[in-house]
């Protein structure tokens, strides 16, 4: 519980993440269930998954993706309305096991090898450790969202709110309790979480690429 709101906070711990999306001309997964019959024998080891980033009408992602070290889309730095475009937007992506959350522009002008996966969304909810300069504390605008933050131990918190709440609000969540001076929105109102440990697997509007954590031990 965080001021009035429900949330539950996935640690991937040491686990695996990886994205799944498709590119141009490959068919999309739209449901956790479509998730589950892909990855076969692999579904097993899933720990969590959730929806992660913007997508088009098609289920494609509509910025950067990057799956298995192989671009599946483009950065996006064009300008747009909506929530991808509430600039900064930014990027969440790993390599050797290391995770980070930074600004669409920080990681175009810093990341100079391809990451093993990312996934691109926005807007920013926390920048080195400001709130979004866009956000009001506890905006009029709420819906159940979901996110991505990073903490100064390098390890990676993923939220979705149990009940519609604003960017504000979940934005303060990872600055004040999750102490993450980097984190992103990934999507909001289709938000789902697939927690096989606790049977959990939601259902509601298409979804586009997912991320997932693997225990591969």
């Amino acid at each position: 519980m965080f001021d009035g709101s429900r949330f539950t906070v996935c640690d991937p711990g040491s686990a695996r993440i990886e994205i799944v999306a498709a590119g141009a001309g490959e068919a999309p997964v739209r449901q956790f269930s479509d998730l589950e019959a892909l990855l076969g024998r692999r579904s097993g080891q899933v720990v969590f998954a959730m929806n992660a980033g913007m997508y088009d009408e098609a289920g494609r992602p509509i910025g950067l993706a990057i799956v298995a070290g192989k671009q599946k889309h483009a950065i996006n730095r064009r300008k747009g309305g909506g929530n991808f475009h509430l600039m900064p937007n930014g990027v969440f992506y790993g390599t050797g096991g290391e995770w980070h959350v930074h600004t669409t522009g920080d990681f175009a002008d810093s990341v100079t090898n391809r990451p093993e996966f990312a996934t691109q969304s926005g807007p920013m909810l926390v920048i080195d450790g400001k709130l979004h300069p866009e956000f009001d504390n506890d905006g009029d605008s709420k819906k159940t969202r979901n996110a991505v933050g990073v903490d100064a131990q390098g390890r990676a918190h993923f939220v979705i709110s149990e009940a519609p709440v604003s960017f504000g609000k979940l934005a303060r969540y990872y600055r004040d309790v999750l102490k993450t001076p980097n984190a992103l929105f990934l999507d909001g109102t289709v938000s789902q979480l697939w927690d096989p440990a606790r049977e959990r697997m939601d259902e509601g509007y298409p979804l586009g690429p997912f991320l997932v954590v693997e225990n591969l031990r």
